[in-house]
């Protein structure tokens, strides 16, 4: 972060040193002053150029910026549409340039005054403060990009080779007995009650505290769990959270697991990634990740749930009786 800090702040006083002299204008419109003039090619259309820049008022209110954000633009240069849209500049500029662009914002909002924000007044410019880093080919971009997506299924092929392997290892080195659903999911009650049993569609309030399978708490309703875990959530209110459980408003290990309990009930869930973030993972739970909850089934809130009719019992069928009675014959062996 300091390094982008700095960077941003080298590149401002560039700009504000220089920001009266040398202003050219563009076909479309817009303002453009470049700073430096390296040597090497110019950017030509076709190629995929990343970058860094500062979007700004002309009162120096940034609007966004790749150095806050701590993440390069990238885009592929195609011929100039309008004005604002920078493909016009591009072409003015080799790897490791900086350039200023004004864009009027006359231009932006002509027919459409109504969208136009208090903070660009008529006359007004938007003013992009811009630093090439990296200019590759087409050809060249689109291999690295395919190299990069290989390399990335290599990992989660790697990653989900090993899960079932992890989580057997986790269970043995902590002694579970556990029993496991039809879907994978594997659990155990830890305390158990006689409470009330929830059904789709009920409120639960339930108390949890989240682990990887190293250890690591990642998310817990309970403030001494997550202050003994390390776990930093500023602002965060402790209490039991709110589920309305069986209805996809929750990862569908929990829905089943919960559906598993009785109101005051304990237990351990050890949830496979199937049944919880797969292949694309979430914060510190990386793709293909088993993951480990101790809840607490705090309250039940039923709702009316529709009683469902009993199949009446049917009843017997009454043969109809023959108009008239068959008498049985029988055949006599004859003497010999």
């Amino acid at each position: 972060m300091m390094k982008y800090m700095l960077s941003l702040l080298v590149l401002t006083i560039v700009v504000k040193a220089n920001a009266q002299t040398e202003m050219q204008r563009t076909p479309k419109g817009a303002l453009c002053q470049v700073f430096t003039h390296n040597t090497g090619d110019k950017i030509k259309v076709n190629d995929v150029i990343t970058f860094q820049f500062i979007e700004k008022t002309d009162k120096d209110s940034v609007l966004r910026s790749t150095y806050e954000a701590g993440q390069l633009a990238q885009v592929q240069v195609v011929a100039p549409q309008s004005v604002g849209d920078m493909m016009e500049i591009f072409p003015l500029l080799t790897v490791k340039d900086s350039a200023l662009v004004k864009v009027p914002t006359d231009s932006i909002f002509a027919g459409h005054e109504d969208k136009r924000p208090a903070f660009f007044p008529k006359g007004s410019y938007i003013n992009f403060i811009l630093k090439i880093e990296r200019v590759q080919s087409l050809n060249d971009a689109i291999a690295e990009r395919n190299a990069a997506q290989a390399e990335q299924k290599a990992l989660l092929e790697k990653m989900k080779a090993s899960e079932k392997l992890d989580a057997d290892k986790y269970i043995a080195d902590h002694k579970l007995i556990l029993k496991t659903t039809t879907t994978g999911l594997k659990y155990i009650i830890t305390k158990p009650s006689t409470g009330l049993k929830p059904l789709a569609g009920d409120t639960l309030l339930v108390n949890y505290a989240g682990r990887t399978l190293d250890g690591k708490l990642f998310d817990s309703s309970i403030e001494d769990v997550a202050k003994s875990g390390g776990l930093q959530q500023p602002g965060r209110t402790y209490e039991p959270i709110q589920v309305i459980v069986g209805t996809g408003g929750v990862i569908s290990g929990w829905d089943e697991g919960l559906l598993l309990l009785n109101e005051g009930s304990k237990a351990t869930l050890v949830i496979p990634s199937s049944l919880g973030y797969g292949e694309q993972g979430s914060g510190d739970i990386k793709p293909y990740s088993t993951m480990v909850f101790d809840i607490e089934l705090v309250k039940v809130k039923p709702i009316k749930h529709p009683v469902t009719p009993r199949p009446l019992a049917k009843k017997p069928l009454h043969k109809k009786k023959p108009l008239h009675k068959k008498t049985a014959t029988t055949t006599a062996p004859k003497a010999s």
